[in-house]
């Protein structure tokens, strides 16, 4: 059979638009979520050279060497869990910490922490284990126009409610409340209003952060799957688990309005563009699916105010997200970018492996990826936008919980978008999304200058953003949230 040959200048050609690099100009045509040939786009990054390899049993990170230095100067200490930094609307220097057994305290412009609780939930709250626990009081956001009106909102787990499936672990409440109108610095415990009540199986994978979008001022909520493992066992969807089971809200991340008038018996509204609202099937709450724990959650505060999350995997694999309303990020379809097999999550499934979801939707992939070499849990974190580190501007800062439940070994790292890369320029609809724009981030693991073997040698709980964007690390050196412990600190990341 004669062979066609192409000529070469246009074999060039075509690898130029394919590659959208040869001149380094990174605008982008949108293109559909399938081909013309009707089979779903790849945005899954499977095949990445940034994305954790799996071998010998264990997974692995492909990191990028040298180590960068950057020194952590303490802020404040005395809490027992913080998970969050949250910061009022106010301009008043404020920094408000989230402490995992119930309580909220105020850190003053001048570094004291205040003694009484800004808010105080711990009679609410489900009994909580002091040697491991996901539940608790786990995120604060404070409304857009807080400053005039007051109204604050939290996300914690309470005693199952009546009603709820027997043997369940708890329900998790999304509450409003109002601070006192003579105390800026205290909130009437006596308003509170229950916006949304989520039963839950067991007591893991509760997502938990709360935030407002700077665009639109609507109030975003991240849950987990359910908990147990695998997306499987009871109180999870039979075969398709529940973060792809779109008449639930577990596993997802969800988008109301807490402005407009309230609608179909809700204690909210529902934004109108929400992906189920004109096509139904779904539950009209939902944002984004496919979601295992999406434990944190950002915006970015530059340009564009990109939505990221992190989240964390199950026994090999930790992903961030750029997170599209109506994207599928895989679970538990995939870990990551690998394919996944709950019946054995041990290893990554082998054989032909989905790149789309049941309704032929894009699973989309992570654009970071660890192994648990590094760490066994993610801890999601911002894309820097500070000054006192200039040289990591533009770049996403996090880290990980720990690598042992014996002592805390914590690590903080730095991914760095490629060449050329302007997140501002990732498209907004999910139909528009290419492999070129989904593409995976570089990773490095920061050296702690201050610390003997450069880790953080202490459980990472969280990092926090303050108003100028500079960037703290959340820590304790015990794996639970224990009310008699003290070892929660506060620390601001400073240059090597």
């Amino acid at each position: 059979m004669n062979k066609i040959r192409t000529p070469i200048f246009l074999v060039i050609i075509i690898v130029c638009v394919l590659a959208a690099a040869c001149t380094g100009n990174t605008s982008k045509t949108p293109a559909p979520a399938t081909t013309t040939s009707g089979t779903a786009v790849d945005l899954t990054n499977q095949k990445s050279p940034q994305a954790a390899t799996f071998g010998n049993g264990g997974s692995y990170t492909p990191l990028v060497t040298p180590q960068p230095l950057i020194r952590l100067e303490k802020v404040a200490g005395g809490f027992s869990s913080p998970m969050m930094i949250a910061v009022p609307p106010d301009e008043s220097g404020r920094l408000f910490v989230v402490d995992q057994i119930g309580v909220v305290k105020i850190i003053t412009p001048d570094k004291k922490v205040a003694e009484t609780p800004y808010l105080d939930v711990r009679d609410r709250m489900v009994r909580l284990s002091p040697t491991y626990d996901e539940r608790g009081l786990l995120s604060l956001a404070f409304h857009p126009d807080y400053n005039n009106n007051g109204r604050v909102f939290v996300y914690y787990s309470a005693p199952l409610q009546p009603g709820a499936p027997a043997g369940w672990s708890c329900t998790n409440r999304l509450s409003e409340f109002r601070v006192m109108p003579q105390n800026p610095d205290r909130v009437d415990m006596n308003s509170e209003k229950i916006l949304l009540s989520v039963d839950k199986p067991q007591s893991n994978h509760n997502g938990g952060p709360i935030l407002f979008g700077p665009d639109d001022g609507y109030l975003y909520l991240a849950l987990g799957d359910g908990g147990g493992a695998d997306d499987t066992a009871a109180g999870h969807t039979p075969t398709t688990g529940n973060a792809q089971d779109i008449t639930k809200l577990l596993g997802k991340i969800i988008r109301i309005d807490v402005d407009a008038p309230k609608e179909g018996g809700k204690m909210y509204a529902i934004p109108p563009a929400n992906p189920f609202v004109s096509t139904g099937g779904g539950a009209p709450e939902i944002y984004a699916s496919g979601l295992r724990n999406p434990a944190f959650l950002s915006f970015d505060t530059g340009e564009n105010h990109t939505l990221i999350t992190a989240v964390a995997g199950q026994a090999l694999f930790e992903s961030v997200f750029i997170v599209n309303k109506g994207g599928n990020y895989g679970w538990n379809i995939r870990e990551g970018t690998h394919c996944f097999n709950p019946a054995n999550d041990t290893k990554p499934a082998t054989g032909p492996c989905p790149v789309a979801g049941s309704r032929g939707e894009p699973l989309i992939g992570p654009i970071i990826e660890l192994g648990h070499d590094v760490g066994n849990t993610i801890i999601g974190g911002f894309i820097y936008r500070g000054t006192a580190l200039p040289g990591l501007a533009g770049k996403y800062i996090f880290g990980t919980w720990s690598t042992s439940f014996a002592s805390g070994n914590g690590s903080l790292l730095v991914s760095t978008p490629p060449e050329g890369y302007d997140i501002s320029l990732y498209p907004s609809s999910v139909a528009s999304i290419t492999p070129y724009d989904n593409r995976m981030w570089t990773t490095q693991e920061f050296r702690v200058e201050n610390s003997p073997n450069g880790r953080v040698n202490a459980y990472i709980r969280g990092l926090g953003q303050d108003t100028d964007h500079e960037l703290y690390v959340l820590t304790n050196m015990k794996s639970g949230p224990d009310p008699n412990g003290t070892t929660g600190e506060i620390w601001i990341l400073v240059p090597g």
